[in-house]
């Protein structure tokens, strides 16, 4: 079972820190291309958190169920309006397992990299195979990582600098790895210092993982707005489906 790291400190004010995550026009975009790929099916959301995208699909009539490992994240998720038809499930993406068929699995927001191996990783597109019926989809939404991007040898970028909160990325090349670092400032004045270690990985080694699963590339773009997917895209929005 991998390590819980959204604790009840961060889930507490998760969807604060995601305001911009919660932009109606980007929730509706995103909804809108997953209500399309579930059809009249129904969607599992890997990893499903606070339920930023569960609840706004479920409320387009997406019958929804979830995975969560964080007890504390699975807590905010069932006090908000609109989760008691969410099926919601404590477990680790890999390898619980619900009933029944799905149309649509979906992981968003770079949460596979929080699975930290690569075999975690296949695991996890082996149990979203698992879970679906034929034909049906895996989409995952996630950041391109930066490296072509930083001085040769530089190891650490600062992505955040702004008044009471700091972040920075420091990389293991070696292992491929990234440790993420925010501090925050609270109220009584003190930093809280967060960090959590994640594996990135390139599109390519993703559709490898797919065909491992039995799942292949159907379309891959820029965003959920379905913009064209190119060398200079910083994430993007894979679909593979089950053959």
């Amino acid at each position: 079972m991998p390590d819980i790291h959204f604790d009840a400190e961060i889930s507490a004010s998760y969807d604060d820190e995601s305001s911009e995550r919660f932009d109606p026009a980007l929730l509706a975009t995103t909804t809108e291309f997953l209500a399309g790929l579930a059809g009249d099916g129904r969607a599992l959301e890997l990893a499903v958190g606070t339920g930023r995208v569960a609840v706004p699909l479920a409320e387009r009539g997406v019958p929804v169920s979830g995975i969560e490992l964080s007890p504390y994240m699975l807590e905010r998720l069932r006090a908000k309006p609109g989760a008691a038809g969410i099926e919601v499930t404590e477990g680790d993406m890999t390898t619980t397992r619900l009933d029944g068929e799905f149309s649509l699995v979906y992981l968003v927001y770079n949460t596979i990299t929080n699975l930290t191996t690569q075999d975690e990783q296949v695991a996890c597109f082996e149990n979203a195979a698992r879970h679906l019926s034929r034909g049906g989809c895996f989409v995952i939404e996630v950041f391109v990582p930066i490296l072509r991007l930083l001085p040769p040898g530089t190891t650490r970028h600062i992505f955040a600098d702004e008044p009471g909160y700091h972040a920075y990325d420091v990389y293991d090349i070696a292992e491929q790895i990234e440790w993420s670092h925010h501090l925050t400032l609270r109220d009584d004045g003190t930093y809280r210092h967060s960090a959590a270690p994640y594996r990135y990985v390139w599109p390519g080694e993703l559709d490898l993982m797919a065909r491992i699963a039995g799942l292949r590339l159907r379309e891959r773009w820029a965003d959920w707005g379905r913009g064209p997917f190119t060398g200079e895209s910083e994430q993007h929005v894979s679909v593979w489906a089950k053959e």
